[in-house]
């Protein structure tokens, strides 16, 4: 399984040397297709990720912090919603990109999280909520060239996440500092690194989402070893991946494995689809209107 799991990784690798997410034809790693059940896909209503006139906007923020446990100072970008208001407090999303990513994939290269928050504002659908983009890439030179070599850099970003950027995030933002107000999601090698981190890290995310979840995504025996407490502290577990999309399984598998145990768990097939940026703002787009109420 380990040799499997280094293969499919080394070709994710090889197929993203353009710093962008790479296309996976399904069954192109050759493992059985998981048998499970299915959530109702629900298509996204028209126009839910395109600008509209005549609404309050939000901003994105370039921030910079000091990584402990990198040892450097690093970057993620900020979504603060329409009218935020440093008086209230709100809860915090972080989103995370792609191995062909960084801070800027969700915001700059099709993701559109801006544009999709604001309409979901607009529309009264979402709870009162910052997003921080980070770059889950934990080493110092955690640009998108990083390659192979970024594997043990995206598996040690809880480390950075957990030690200083919610820390800087709670001490320079007015957001709650706790578990029930933080959330954690993301796309492909982001989508394996939100269901590791927040289900092995359960004490500091109630809600946890992943989206095309790559072959970083643990066995769902090692994310959920204590099936009791998952059912009792976490609020939510989403996911959802394109029907044409290869990585189904990793994400399939946690599907089979919490139905099994009776741990709620949501797992949307979306229809014909592969591994891009449609998948993953209906993502965002869904997700968001779940958490935090």
């Amino acid at each position: 399984m380990k040799k499997f799991y280094f293969a499919a990784l080394l070709t994710l690798s090889m197929m993203t040397a353009n710093a962008q997410e790479p296309t996976i034809p399904r069954g192109m790693f050759g493992a059985p297709q998981v048998d499970v059940k299915f959530d109702e896909y629900k298509a996204a209503p028209q126009g839910f990720d395109q600008e509209r006139d005549g609404i309050a906007k939000g901003t994105v923020k370039l921030i910079e912090y000091q990584s402990e446990s990198v040892g450097t100072t690093r970057k993620a970008n900020v979504y603060l919603p329409p009218k935020y208001d440093a008086k209230k407090k709100y809860s915090v999303l972080y989103l995370l990109h792609g191995i062909g990513g960084d801070e800027n994939e969700w915001y700059k290269d099709g993701g559109k999280p801006d544009i999709i928050m604001d309409n979901l504002y607009a529309d009264g659908k979402v709870a009162d909520m910052i997003v921080v983009m980070p770059n889950g890439r934990a080493q110092k030179d955690d640009s998108r060239a990083g390659g192979m070599g970024s594997f043990r850099a995206f598996g040690d970003f809880d480390k950075d996440l957990i030690g200083s950027l919610i820390p800087y995030i709670e001490k320079n933002f007015s957001v709650y500092a706790d578990k029930d107000h933080r959330a954690i999601a993301g796309l492909s090698m982001g989508g394996g690194q939100s269901l590791n981190f927040g289900l092995g890290h359960i004490d500091v995310f109630a809600y946890v989402g992943g989206f095309s979840s790559a072959p970083n995504t643990q066995r769902a025996a090692q994310l959920i070893p204590d099936v009791d407490k998952v059912k009792k502290e976490n609020k939510l577990l989403w996911m959802v991946c394109g029907g044409a999309d290869g990585l189904m399984n990793n994400s399939a598998q946690l599907k089979a494995y919490c139905d099994e145990k009776g741990i709620p768990c949501t797992l949307i097939n979306y229809p014909n689809e592969g591994h891009n940026f449609v998948v993953w703002k209906y993502g965002l787009y869904n997700f968001a209107q779940l958490i935090f109420k």
